[in-house]
């Protein structure tokens, strides 16, 4: 049987509106491809203390959660399955540091398809496009 991970997801939006994007580097599973940024809960860890926490170690800036999940996923890949938690959140102190991502872009929403983003993330990004949508009509 395949390993369940549970991992939450950054999305960080900013006073531009636009969409903070993670390149996974050549080195992590799933290379090459675009991910909101965050990583694994951690056993007895709460989903917003962990996407904090993950945000801080892996963007070395502090953030603070609307306090409820964006999006809520669940992704069978070829050796594990990911239940993909994307929480919605906004930079409050530092700037994002690309030290585990090749790289890091901002993005309008009605352009984050333009990006080959990993299959587990594919939801969020048609969930925030979408909404933008709406606000639109």
């Amino acid at each position: 049987m395949k390993k369940l991970v549970k991992v939450v997801a950054a999305i960080i939006e900013n006073e531009k509106n636009e969409i903070l994007c993670a390149l996974r580097s050549p080195d992590m599973s799933i290379p090459n491809m675009w991910e909101f940024p965050g990583g694994k809960v951690e056993k007895g860890e709460d989903v917003f203390s962990a996407l904090i926490r993950e945000i801080d170690e892996e963007l070395q800036c502090k953030v603070e959660t609307e306090g409820a999940v964006f999006n809520d996923n669940t992704h069978e890949y070829e050796t594990f399955i990911i239940n993909l938690l994307s929480i919605k959140c906004k930079i409050i102190e530092g700037t994002p540091t690309a030290s585990e991502h090749s790289k890091f872009i901002w993005l309008k929403r009605e352009n984050l398809n333009s990006l080959k983003w990993a299959p587990a993330d594919i939801p969020a990004v048609e969930q925030l496009m979408n909404e933008k949508s709406s606000l639109l009509k």
